[in-house]
């Protein structure tokens, strides 16, 4: 058996990894080849173009990469002419997974959606483009897969495989116990994976911070990096901006921090069910330009854009959205945070309504789930059942 994954996010690039494994652990001697990154590629995959390099979100930013993708896309649909796999599994990155869906369903591949575009949020009017060019969505939420569903779209729930990686992550007890100071309180921040993330929203993470510690003077933070240049740049500006506080840089312990962390700042993305699955409250913000805000507010159609506040249908966790320059972004952020450090009993009042979200969306097993129902679309395909229009 040979599958091709498409992969284009880091966050999808552990997920598709994960996957993967699960996938060979059922069917030994699986080839697996793709698009994605270094962690698919450890676990087995043949990975023909990184293309977790070139994530960027918003127009302006994807524009001058218009060649580089549809070079990447010619080598792909190349591939899978020459190769002919079993299946295509996309996992989100839908501007370019889309093409690479339509080039598979040209040549007779099945595709199978993991981590589907979120049409219920935003671009609803391409559910005709996806009934067109995927055969089955792999969905991690409940809400998702209900509105699949109600678009007549072969769907199953098979859980959020973020919930996984954190029951199976073993956390590095010794260096909480090392970092964990002996006094005071632990602050997180996350300032996003992506390089042009972490560039434009880490001084104004950097900015709350101080103004944090001018308020409480028992906080120590923790910056969490997705890789190693970009922590060395938070480092650097951290310094150049009077350094002063009581901060910590790192790569690679995203689970540690948010686990010895009291609360979090963070740039919004899927790491938000890492926080509620690990019981970290946390305030999430997401900047763009003024043009895609503006946009944005033509095309977006949701009450939220944090993922747990949506799985609450109600704000759980202060969201602040940041268009332009935002002088003010700093301050707002710290705003947010200040009322959890002012009172314990606050605090613990989150804490309790972060539990009751944990009790009723977390569960485990979604990498199974996702494997086995793969190798049961591919059986029915195998024995001439066609029909994978139910919805589970």
């Amino acid at each position: 058996m040979h599958l091709f994954f498409s992969v284009g996010e880091p966050s999808g690039d552990q997920h598709a990894a994960h996957l993967i494994r699960a996938l060979q652990h059922r069917v030994p001697g699986l080839k697996v080849s793709g698009l994605g990154g270094p962690a698919m590629e450890v676990a087995g995959c043949d990975v023909i173009y990184p293309l977790t390099n070139l994530a960027v979100m918003g127009i302006f930013r994807v524009l001058p990469l218009l060649s580089k993708f549809y070079s990447v896309f010619r080598q792909a649909r190349a591939h899978l002419q020459k190769h002919k796999p079993d299946a295509v599994i996309l996992i989100d990155f839908p501007g370019f997974n889309w093409h690479i869906a339509k080039a598979a369903k040209s040549l007779g591949i099945p595709v199978y959606y993991f981590m589907p575009p979120q049409m219920w949020a935003w671009g609803g009017w391409r559910i005709h483009k996806l009934k067109r060019t995927v055969d089955h969505v792999l969905s991690g939420l409940q809400f998702e897969t209900e509105w699949y569903a109600k678009q007549n779209v072969a769907v199953t729930n098979v859980g959020h495989p973020f919930f996984d990686e954190v029951a199976h992550h073993p956390l590095d007890q010794a260096f909480i116990r090392e970092w964990k100071p002996s006094h005071g309180r632990s602050i997180a921040l996350l300032p996003g994976s992506r390089g042009h993330e972490v560039t434009h929203n880490w001084p104004r993470l950097l900015e709350a911070a101080r103004l944090l510690n001018d308020r409480f003077d028992d906080l120590t933070f923790f910056v969490a990096s997705y890789k190693e240049k970009q922590k060395q740049w938070c480092s650097e500006e951290f310094v150049k901006t009077g350094g002063g506080l009581r901060m910590n840089f790192f790569v690679g312990r995203t689970p540690e921090i948010i686990d010895l962390a009291d609360c979090a700042m963070v740039v919004s993305g899927s790491v938000a069910l890492e926080l509620l699955a690990r019981r970290t409250p946390y305030v999430t913000f997401y900047s763009c330009s003024k043009l895609t805000h503006w946009i944005g507010r033509q095309v977006i159609d949701v009450a939220h854009f944090s993922l747990p506040n949506l799985m609450a249908s109600r704000r759980v966790f202060p969201e602040l959205l940041f268009s332009g320059e935002s002088p003010t972004a700093g301050v707002q952020l710290a705003d947010a945070l200040t009322p959890w450090l002012a009172s314990p009993a606050v605090l613990n009042a989150k804490l309790d309504e972060l539990d009751a979200i944990r009790r009723e969306v977390v569960q485990t097993g979604a990498m199974s789930r996702t494997a086995d129902v793969i190798l049961k679309l591919l059986g029915n395909r195998a024995n001439g059942n066609q029909d994978s229009s139910a919805a589970a």
